[in-house]
């Protein structure tokens, strides 16, 4: 029967240490997501007024570049949505009223 080690190890630290960001890499990814983050809320805000009562609570996820949104109550659906019709795009997803953000699908390029 084997024992157990007494003392757990603690690893502390990156899963990749080797892969680190300089500052400036750091401030242009936050600049990038900054844009791409006020390209979206540009069309949010002109939708809001049609779909807010009709959609209150429910997530959008938007892609900028042409305009497209998809609305859904499920996240998971709407992000869906969007991945089928923008496979390889980023998509910005709003959850009316609380806004909750997430950035996925993020262009192989940015990285």
């Amino acid at each position: 029967m084997a024992q157990s080690p007494s003392e757990r190890i603690v690893r502390r630290g990156r899963v990749f240490p080797e892969i680190q960001w300089t500052e400036e890499q750091k401030a242009q990814d936050r600049a990038r997501r900054k844009a791409f983050s006020d390209r979206c809320w540009v069309i949010f805000e002109r939708l809001k007024p049609e779909i807010l009562d009709k959609y209150y609570g429910w997530y959008i996820a938007i892609e900028p570049d042409s305009g497209d949104y998809f609305i859904d109550q499920d996240q998971e659906v709407a992000s869906k949505m969007a991945r089928e019709k923008y496979p390889h795009l980023q998509q910005f997803e709003i959850k009316h009223a609380t806004k909750i953000v997430n950035f996925k699908n993020v262009k192989k390029e940015d990285y």
